[in-house]
């Protein structure tokens, strides 16, 4: 099992964390509307927690007030042990996102999008190159260093969007959508990685739309219209309510029982 306890210098964390994500009482207005009402949970460290809602239920919003890129307007948070509302810099400096876009350089190879984030994330030259050669083989990219990124198939973006946000080695991912567009077979390899990770003390907050896809998660978030409607382990909430699968849950939530 890789080593994960070893982390960016610049890392402002506390070294042993109960909770990774902490939300009390989170609420977020703009203007007239409340996109997010009152959320609260809280994510143990080295679990991989889904945050679960249809188009405009309030967890975009959620997941940048917890990352320290928007105030919230009521309530409080805490991040990697770090407030996020006095120490958001901190919090964006500790943790790696990946969007659905996967934000990679295609004019550039796979090792030198490594290179770039890896100076984003103020890592020195031989850091750089030491963490390179450790996720090319712990995110199955070996062989394809000098490959432009956009020759490379969606799964090999993927993972490789996954090793940019992994550089720096920080305790918590935030991955929005990853596996959007990804084929079957490159989602089953990304989620196993995601398991690897996990089980080296990596946190992990992913959105998904695909349910079976967060019934391998240890916790999930279901929101709707800005509220938090369930939250716990999938085969708990599926046991709540009486029915078959996580999506039969979520689509409930979603219809209103309808």
């Amino acid at each position: 099992m890789p080593d994960y306890n070893r982390r960016n210098k610049d890392a402002e964390v506390s070294p042993a964390i109960e909770y990774a994500i902490e939300a009390h009482a989170l609420g977020k207005n703009f203007g007239s509307v409340q996109a997010v009402r009152e959320v609260s949970f809280q994510v143990p460290a080295g679990s991989i927690f889904g945050l679960l809602g249809p188009n405009g239920s309030g967890k975009s919003t959620t997941i940048r007030m917890l990352c320290g890129l928007m105030r919230p307007s009521t309530g409080n948070g805490r991040v990697l042990g770090l407030d996020i509302i006095t120490r958001s810099e901190a919090i964006k400096a500790s943790i790696g996102y990946m969007s659905q876009k996967f934000s990679l350089y295609e004019d550039l190879t796979v090792t030198e999008n490594l290179h770039f984030f890896g100076s984003i994330y103020g890592l020195s030259k031989p850091e750089i190159a030491r963490r390179g050669q450790e996720l090319s083989r712990e995110m199955k990219l070996e062989g394809r260093d000098n490959q432009l990124v956009s020759t490379l198939s969606g799964g090999w973006k993927q993972r490789l969007a996954l090793a940019c946000a992994f550089i720096h080695q920080p305790r918590l991912l935030v991955l929005d959508e990853p596996t959007a567009g990804v084929d079957p077979v490159s989602r089953r390899l990304f989620w196993i990685l995601l398991d690897e990770l996990a089980a080296g003390g990596v946190t992990i907050l992913v959105t998904t739309h695909y349910m079976d896809e967060a019934q391998h998660c240890h916790l999930v978030a279901l929101m709707n219209r800005g509220r938090l409607h369930a939250f716990g382990p999938p085969r708990q909430l599926i046991a709540e309510e009486g029915l078959d699968s996580l999506e039969d849950v979520f689509i409930k939530m979603a219809t209103g029982g309808e």
